[in-house]
């Protein structure tokens, strides 16, 4: 029977430098997707690459002394290295200074210009460099770019325009007849109110201030702008000809399924990208994925910042598929997520090595110590198994169902849940127990089988998102990944099946020899701490940490701060830091995490009147949502205390 054809994209990341951690996840995030598809049948196109052109890679490969085409070969190479690195199946890596997508741009903007889409005037505003993107003065936030804070610069210049209005009503439409078309469904609130409905402005698609660009073949002393450019690689890495003679691949795969992008670019793909489709005459992707940030210590990411971390630096420490773990388990569907290098050594030792590679490791020895290796069905069932069992049989439904709807870190969620399940059935059969009794040596085979078999649903299971240590584990009990078709049926692993030692999946690291690694690798920072972007207030010999500019009252009345009484606590398991408050603000009730294990135990939490920062957006910790945050005060010594009320106060009372 045919596959079906699936493709998905990510963006194309911008060859401005290194990419980072948060970039990164993008990619982790596609693959995972692309490899899930391909295992259910689908016949999986999966494209990523660079965007490569603009002012800002002609500044910065002038300051570096090359050409700018010398630039974006070094940079594009260091990425796809970085995506290589993480073990990405991409079948495509697009540039757009590949030669037959300039060719191909420059024939969609005579067409679109011909057919009266494209006119050319004179562009007058303010212009943000880093973000390639003209503003009017009441666009702009505080005087800056209302997109990334950065100054703006007044530019004039002649350009073409596309007639962008020209479309809306009609993408209105298209948005009211398929809902589903951009996800998080918040992001579409937000196009419609806050560009649609206020009217679209045309759209700039030529500069004459710089030259690093594909020329407008027609006028080359225009060179056709940035968003034309990168987002029609969507179409020409297809083959797509705006002449008429594609390629058969544009055919049989466009349009896309889904185009995965950070929400900070979502308004380009899902009102210019759209339009420019309409204009061409094509179908628009069926779907639009913006996921959320991955910020670092609550902050997002930025190298003026110094709060970068490289997905590289990540692997040297953790491995691979560790990363690739971190990064999918702790991204909410809509809420930005959380890293820090604690919370991932946390996490390694608790999910990967505790409750996966431990169980992998425990049940393998034990069969190798009471059957010399061998797997046996004796079908000495008991009514444990029946939940074990039923479970299994649920899981890879469960897992569809989530992954369909592009929460990845809650079918993740699934399959740890399944297999912390496992862990907890060696518990209620005492295996240990059963070897010491030579009538129960059926009921012992029979267990250690279920477990196995456990194990090889799992991992079949999480072969998207840690290919290398499922495919470890499911070589471990000598079984090839089970195809997605038989998941739903336990007990297909043959009786007298052999156990490998293959090792340990994952291996538990103290935060201190975290510590001492990153020190390793940046020796001209040696007293620097991973776990944080800025460092402690004068500690050890640092300066104390440069605060943000002042502010006005207006920016200081945004921040919702209540007192809350805390009237449960408990440690969080995956991590030797955080605590889970339960704290009542009034008449509400949050779940606030925080990151305060070492100074105060959960008995010490109960009954203390905190204060809470309410309108955090919620994050996501460890697992568990976050809806607030304790404030504490911090010495240069590192020591922390809670922030309280001087005198009694009812939760929920205000703080001014």
């Amino acid at each position: 029977m045919e596959r079906k054809p699936y493709y998905i994209t990510t963006a194309i990341t911008y060859t401005s430098g290194k990419p980072h951690i948060g970039n990164t996840y993008e990619i982790i995030l596609t693959d995972a997707i692309a490899r899930f598809k391909r295992n259910q049948g689908y016949d999986v196109r999966f494209q990523t690459g660079t965007d490569e052109h603009g002012q800002k890679i002609e500044e910065k490969a002038a300051a570096a002394g090359v050409t700018p085409k010398q630039f974006v070969d070094g940079v594009a190479a260091q990425i796809r290295g970085i995506w290589d690195l993480m073990n990405i199946s991409y079948d495509k890596f697009i540039r757009t200074t590949d030669a037959d997508h300039e060719k191909q741009i420059q024939k969609i903007f005579q067409k679109l210009y011909e057919q009266g889409d494209i006119y050319k005037s004179t562009y007058e505003g303010m212009y943000c460099t880093p973000c390639e993107s003209f503003w009017t003065p009441s666009q702009l936030k505080d005087g800056k770019c209302p997109d990334c804070g950065r100054e703006v610069k007044p530019a004039k210049e002649e350009a073409y325009f596309f007639r962008m209005s020209k479309y809306a009503d009609r993408l209105l439409q298209y948005y009211d007849e398929h809902p589903d078309f951009i996800l998080p469904v918040s992001r579409k609130n937000e196009m419609v109110n806050n560009f649609l409905k206020p009217g679209l402005q045309d759209l700039c698609v030529s500069r004459t201030s710089f030259t690093w660009g594909i020329p407008v073949s027609f006028d080359p002393r225009h060179v056709v702008y940035v968003w034309l450019d990168a987002l029609s690689n969507y179409i020409t890495g297809l083959g797509y000809d705006a002449d008429g003679n594609s390629d058969p691949l544009f055919a049989k795969y466009w349009p896309a399924d889904v185009h995965v992008i950070g929400k900070d670019i979502i308004r380009f793909h899902t009102i210019y990208w759209p339009i420019f489709l309409m204009a061409l005459g094509l179908p628009l992707p069926k779907q639009v994925f913006g996921h959320p940030w991955l910020l670092m210590d609550g902050n997002k990411m930025s190298k003026s910042r110094g709060n970068v971390i490289y997905a590289d630096e990540l692997v040297q420490v953790f491995g691979v598929d560790a990363v690739r773990y971190f990064v999918l388990s702790e991204m909410p569907f809509d809420n930005d997520g959380n890293i820090t290098w604690e919370l991932i050594n946390d996490c390694v030792n608790a999910d990967l090595a505790n409750t996966y590679g431990n169980l992998v490791s425990r049940t393998a020895a034990m069969a190798r110590q009471y059957f010399g290796g061998e797997l046996f069905d004796r079908g000495a069932a008991e009514p444990v198994d029946a939940e074990l069992k039923g479970m299994a049989a649920a899981l890879y439904g469960k897992v569809a169902d989530k992954m369909d709807a592009f929460k990845i870190s809650d079918a993740l969620g699934e399959i740890f849940s399944f297999l912390r399940r496992c862990n907890k059935y060696i518990d209620e059969t005492a295996p240990w127990q059963l070897a010491k009794d030579p009538e129960k040596r059926d009921r012992l085979a029979t267990v250690l089988y279920n477990l196995a078999e456990g194990v090889v649903i799992a991992s079949s299971l999480l072969q998207p998102f840690m290919p290398d240590a499922a495919a470890k584990a499911l070589r471990t009990f000598s079984s090839p990944q089970r195809a997605y078709a038989d998941l739903g049926k336990f007990g297909l692993l043959a009786s007298g099946t052999k156990v490998e030692d293959c090792g340990h999946l994952f291996r538990r690291q103290n935060y201190k020899d975290v510590e001492a690694q990153y020190a390793a690798m940046h020796p001209d920072h040696a007293e620097e701490k991973p776990a944080k972007a800025d460092a402690k207030a004068e500690k050890k010999g640092h300066p104390a940490p440069a605060y943000p500019e002042a502010i006005s009252i207006d920016d200081f009345a945004k921040v919702r701060m209540q007192v809350g009484e805390v009237v449960a606590s408990e440690r969080v398991k995956k991590s030797e830091k955080l605590l889970k408050n339960t704290v009542k603000i009034g008449q509400e009730t949050r779940t606030v995490v925080s990151g305060i294990a070492k100074f105060y135990t959960p008995e010490e939490m109960v009954g203390k009147k905190v204060i809470v920062v309410t309108n955090l957006k919620p994050a996501k910790l460890c697992g568990i949502v976050s809806e607030g945050m304790i404030l504490c005060v911090e010495d240069a010594a590192g020591n922390l205390s809670l922030l309280s009320p001087e005198k009694e106060m009812e939760s929920g009372s205000g703080i001014y």
